[in-house]
């Protein structure tokens, strides 16, 4: 048996994930997760997730993102002591913050697919659109948790990528829409 790699994030209808949280994201309509109205069923997957993520995975620009927050955040503390897993070539140990459960830096997609392999339960990654697109390539996502805002930003980082690559099918498990127009879909990849 394998683990199960799950991306879950937000994302506008047209497919990008950047800079959901603000503009120092770097992308001009950041913070368009904060500019829609707050509805607390709508985040409810939010909460779902944490009894069923067993360790934590990210590409490097997303831990220099997270790791400064998060484990001091209380909305992410029952994170704080699970496993992290930094997929990135450039990543040294003098990077990685302390008190942030143990951490491990994966060097590519092989590794992340040896890591699969391995014994545990699911692993979520957050943020990471690059890397989210390279384990979609290799075929290593098997499922995605996505809630979909109402906006179409134009442009930004999507987790699909453009290329051209066989066809490849999802299922949808559990779909809710929400009064604030967010959309959650949660598909298993076939």
């Amino acid at each position: 048996m394998t683990r199960e790699l799950v991306y879950t994030g937000f994302m506008s209808l047209d497919g990008v994930v950047d800079s959901p949280g603000g503009e120092v994201e770097g992308h001009r309509s950041g913070g368009w997760v904060m500019q829609t109205e707050f509805v607390p069923e709508a985040y409810s997957l939010k909460g779902e997730e944490l009894g069923e993520t067993t360790a934590l995975m990210f590409g490097r620009r997303s831990y220099d993102a997270f790791a400064p927050i998060w484990p001091g955040s209380e909305d992410h503390a029952a994170y704080k002591d699970l496993p992290k897993y930094i997929v990135s070539t450039t990543l040294t140990d003098d990077d990685l913050v302390d008190g942030w459960g143990p951490i491990t830096v994966l060097r590519s997609v092989d590794d992340v697919a040896a890591l699969k392999q391995g014994d545990g339960g699911a692993i979520f990654i957050h943020g990471s659109a690059e890397l989210a697109r390279r384990l979609a390539d290799a075929d290593l996502i098997d499922r995605y948790n996505l809630l979909v805002f109402p906006v179409v930003l134009g442009a930004g980082k999507s987790i699909f990528s453009h290329i051209d690559r066989d066809k490849q099918n999802l299922r949808l498990r559990e779909s809710a829409t929400y009064s604030n127009g967010v959309a959650k879909l949660v598909y298993d990849v076939v």
